[in-house]
């Protein structure tokens, strides 16, 4: 029973310990979304936000959980750590340096991680200061200024106090990566999406009682958005299976192989980074151009602005790329069909070494043409959405892909736990657990 699985999480301390642990931490998360920044006038502030929903504003108010609305100690969210890890990726593959760091195991992933966290807190800086400076020029739609006391202090003080709150987000993340469950950065975004929906939902049935939506078009939404689900939980599960055949060989007495399997290929192997990554790029110039009263650069801003065609033309580009890159530096042909060889495996009809290694390549490419397009179709939910019938920007896909995306990879490694130390687990009884498909 799924329910005598679920009980079972209690029974191992080690993996009950893990879960309190990232749920301490993501309350901590929580708690510090709700504390301001000083010198600010949260009803002018809010008031200003109330004319951003739908906007580039809103997206990343999405992803920081309400933390950019508040304008609190973590409005900045995790974005500068998740710009920094892309630059770094980036630079991996054109700075010989780097690409040496990637290869020399934990040790060169520590020295990245280390320069990632500097580039954290100059890319904070960065933004922080564009933040500040922006503030001093907007008011609430009445003309009450939004910065009290408008000053060199007040931007030295915003700049530490959302570069601090970055920090700290990192290392929260960093924190319940290494010793609770799941992918800390992850968590803290999906946390920050999951704690707006009840928001969603409540001005969902506002618009309701005002008339502004009909109940036929909620029960559309409501179902569309579980067939969006089911959509993601099936494609996120979804491998292309190639079989390998292991040639038999003695060893002494024994005689070892023979046996039959696969190589397992996910259809969208990068999961949910590329929507992030693509979100990430997006929002970090336009962020820091919507608090610069300029014409020009209002222009701008106001062409890459959630629903605009130059704006889902960059995104779906963008996740169109972050997929094929993702997969490309965590997935590595040429090792599978080197350790393939080593260990007697082959393809049936593809000779082993390099023809097994373009042969998964030319596959994987493939798939990840076709991962490319699910993940772009999910995510360009919102703007039809907010455009033909002014759904609420929270139920978009890309908000729904990361929710479940993350909630599935956290399942999997609480499973994981669980199978290890011999105990059932509570997604399925017997053998059909989280698999692929295909």
């Amino acid at each position: 029973m799924a329910g005598e699985g679920f009980g079972n999480i209690f029974k191992i301390p080690e993996l009950k310990k893990r879960i309190l642990y990232t749920f301490a931490l993501l309350v901590v998360y929580r708690i510090g979304v709700h504390v301001p920044t000083p010198g600010i006038d949260a009803v002018a502030l809010a008031s200003f936000f109330a004319r951003a929903k739908g906007t580039l504003l809103g997206l990343f108010d999405m992803f920081s959980g309400g933390a950019l609305e508040r304008l609190s100690v973590f409005a900045l969210g995790i974005m500068p750590y998740i710009s920094a890890s892309i630059i770094l990726q980036l630079l991996t593959v054109v700075i010989p340096h780097l690409e040496r760091l990637s290869k020399e195991g934990e040790q060169g992933r520590k020295k990245i991680t280390q320069y990632t966290r500097y580039g954290t807190v100059l890319l904070s800086i960065i933004q922080g200061f564009g933040i500040s400076v922006g503030l001093k020029q907007m008011s609430s739609p009445g003309g009450a200024p939004i910065v009290l006391n408008p000053g060199w202090e007040f931007t030295l003080m915003t700049v530490i106090t959302l570069t601090a709150g970055t920090a700290f987000i990192m290392w929260l993340g960093e924190q319940i990566t290494e010793r609770g469950i799941g992918n800390g950065i992850s968590l803290i975004i999906f946390a920050g999406i999951v704690a707006r929906f009840p928001t969603a939902i409540a001005n969902t049935f506002k618009l309701l009682s005002t008339g502004e939506m009909g109940i036929f078009l909620i029960i559309i939404m409501i179902v569309f958005m579980i067939a969006v689900v089911g959509c993601i939980v099936f494609v996120e599960q979804g491998q292309r299976r190639i079989p390998v055949q292991y040639a038999k060989r003695v060893v002494g007495r024994k005689m070892y192989g023979g046996q039959s399997t696969h190589l397992p290929l996910k259809i969208n192997t990068s999961g949910v980074i590329p929507p992030i990554f693509a979100s990430s790029i997006m929002m970090f110039p336009a962020t820091i151009g919507s608090f610069i009263a300029i014409a020009w650069i209002q222009n701008i801003v106001s062409t890459i602005t959630p629903g605009s065609i130059i704006y889902e033309v960059l995104f779906v580009g963008l996740i169109f790329f972050f997929c094929y890159f993702y997969t490309a530096i965590t997935f590595n042909p040429d090792d599978v069909a080197e350790n393939m060889k080593k260990h007697g495996g082959y393809i049936p009809g593809i000779r082993p070494g390099k023809r097994t290694a373009d042969y998964i390549e030319r596959v994987l490419t493939r798939i990840t043409l076709g991962g490319a397009i699910y993940v772009s179709a999910v995510c360009v939910l919102p703007s039809i959405l907010i455009s033909k019938f002014n759904v609420p920007f929270y139920f978009g896909g890309t908000a729904l892909l990361i929710v479940v995306g993350v909630a599935i990879d956290t399942v999997s490694q609480i499973e994981s736990h669980m199978l290890t130390r011999h105990y059932e687990g509570f997604l399925k009884k017997g053998g059909d657990r989280v698999k692929g498909r295909f």
